[in-house]
């Protein structure tokens, strides 16, 4: 019976491996958190590198602080969905304490793993946020899964490009002191004030406190956005 990993290198067919393998035990200590199966098997038969000219997973062993699995950048998008969360501006599917990046696209969206059950990563999710916009989407299944049915077209995820594998996809390895895929800008925060006068100027019921709602903020989102 064949894994989705066995379905994603029929997919998008990896060359002979020549990074160093990763030390799971160190970085599991540093992230404070074991990581999925699925993930350590792609990270054995994918370099650092980019799929579709498109995704990027984050490595272990990449030096760049972009896409290395855990660093600076990583903690700089958590800190930001704390940060949008707590103001009720573009709020993540779940707490953010459960988001952790896992990659990214060339567009600027974020992937992230949903770290729930902590104990039991194999069980998480997948999740991605629009770059610099509020929608979300969440995929029932791990990482590698995720990839096979994005790249298969089996799944169509609305903040990617229509057609993102109709001209095939292939994986295009890195230099590890050269390949460095520009981190997402942080979305600048909003006064959700100003959301809500924009929102009863025109025409929308919002409460004076609390939670603004997802179509009030798309709405907002698509009468500001250049």
């Amino acid at each position: 019976m064949s894994t989705p990993l066995d379905r994603l290198t029929d997919l998008c067919p990896p060359p002979a491996p020549v990074q160093p393998p990763v030390d799971w035990a160190g970085v599991e200590a540093a992230l404070g958190t074991r990581l999925p199966q699925d993930y350590r098997q792609f990270t054995a038969a994918y370099d650092p590198g980019r799929l579709a000219d498109f995704f990027w997973v984050h490595d272990p062993r990449h030096t760049s602080v972009h896409v290395r699995l855990a660093g600076p950048a990583a903690d700089r998008i958590r800190a930001q969905m704390r940060s949008d969360h707590a103001r009720g501006i573009c709020p993540s599917p779940v707490d953010p304490e459960l988001l952790l990046p896992c990659g990214g696209t060339d567009n600027g969206e974020v992937l992230f793993w949903i770290a729930d059950p902590r104990a039991g990563p194999d069980a998480w999710q997948v999740a991605v946020n629009e770059a610099r916009g509020p929608r979300w989407f969440v995929f029932d299944g791990g990482l590698t899964r995720f990839l096979v049915a994005v790249l298969s077209g089996t799944t169509e995820v609305p903040q990617f490009p229509k057609g993102l594998a109709a001209d095939g996809v292939g994986f295009e390895p890195s230099r590890l002191d050269q390949w460095c895929p520009p981190l997402p800008e942080p979305s600048p925060p909003v006064d959700s004030a100003q959301i809500r006068a924009w929102a009863r100027a025109n025409g929308y019921d919002v409460p004076p406190r609390g939670r603004i709602g997802v179509a009030v903020r798309d709405a907002w989102e698509r009468a500001h956005r250049d």
